[in-house]
């Protein structure tokens, strides 16, 4: 192990960013009691743009790119992610040292504090729901026509500060489920939303720790950290959207879970859906692959199986579309 005893970790400012980090700095530190993990907070593009919706900005790397530059700079030595911000494609020199164990990658639904609601089929007609994810809204639309889906930015209790405002415009709010357990919130929640209504996002619940590809040290570090089952399902949903080449412009969903195969065998299944903003359309498509513990090439080529099975029945046209 390096001589180096201290590790700078990087991390977005907002509350949930931090407390993700904070999860990490104490995995590594109880792993390495003698060494020390001081967080250094960082501002990205896309917390300093708040008044646009997150498709409107027209950057790829909108919660990942200053951390990335700080990482190449040496002023950090790994950053913390929700890996969902984290493109398919890494700048150079850059790379994953660890992904951890998935907290709930479903949607939740907030409602509103006072209304008697407790899910998005109680509202009234009319009602508006805040998300800032065309991924979710365009599926939603289909299931829910009479309700107003509207964009809503800012961090999470920004949002939930909106939501529960006596004047506020906002009936309930589509949040992650892993973000609102993080921050202790999970009494807030008033629907899981299951996948047969809203396939989840790429990497939704999951954390990742990227480091510099030559940093051997800090490799070696990490490795305590990875939660291989999280890895796989992971490395499978972001094969498919690295695929696809979609962003957070196009609503792109998925879901995985490990099932029993012959002899025992585990097969991971895949499923992933490509909508148009307006839910008028959406193509699902589904595979499964044997898939044992250190697989990661079976987990990336199940991804290209089911974008594959996408772009056969039109995927890519509803890509093209919304990218012009």
């Amino acid at each position: 192990m390096s001589i180096q005893q201290t590790f700078t970790i990087g991390s977005r400012k907002s509350q949930l960013a931090l407390a993700q980090t904070n999860e990490v700095q104490e995995a590594l530190q109880r792993a390495y009691p003698n060494f020390e993990f001081p967080i250094l907070g960082i501002s990205t593009i896309g917390d300093q743009i708040q008044n646009k919706p997150l498709y409107q900005i027209g950057e790829k790397s909108l919660f990942t790119k200053e951390l990335e530059i700080a990482l190449e700079n040496k002023t950090v030595d790994l950053v913390v992610h929700s890996l969902k911000d984290l493109p398919t494609t890494l700048p150079k020199g850059m790379t994953i040292g660890a992904i951890l164990k998935r907290e709930d990658p479903n949607d939740a639904v907030v409602i509103k504090e006072g209304l008697i609601a407790k899910s998005l089929e109680d509202l009234p007609k009319g009602s508006i729901v805040g998300t800032s994810s065309v991924r979710r809204s365009s599926q939603l639309k289909r299931t829910f026509p009479d309700l107003i889906f509207q964009s809503i930015r800012g961090n999470l209790n920004t949002r939930l500060a909106k939501l529960d405002s006596p004047d506020g415009q906002y009936s309930a709010l589509i949040l992650a489920a892993a973000g609102l357990i993080r921050l202790g919130l999970k009494h807030r929640i008033s629907q899981i939303l299951p996948p047969n209504i809203i396939l989840h996002a790429v990497g939704q619940g999951a954390l990742a720790v990227e480091c510099r590809d030559d940093d051997i040290h800090i490799i070696e570090l990490l490795s305590v950290l990875e939660d291989k089952d999280t890895k796989l399902r992971c490395t499978a949903e972001r094969s498919l959207l690295k695929a696809l080449e979609g962003g957070c412009s196009v609503p792109i969903g998925v879901n995985t879970n490990f099932i029993e195969g012959k002899e025992g065998k585990r097969m991971l299944r895949l499923e992933g859906l490509v909508a148009q903003l307006d839910g008028s359309k959406i193509i699902r498509a589904e595979a499964t692959k044997y898939v044992d513990y250190d697989e990661i090439d079976a987990a990336n080529e199940l991804g290209k199986e089911v974008s594959k099975l996408l772009i056969e029945q039109g995927a890519r046209n509803i890509i093209e579309e919304l990218k012009h």
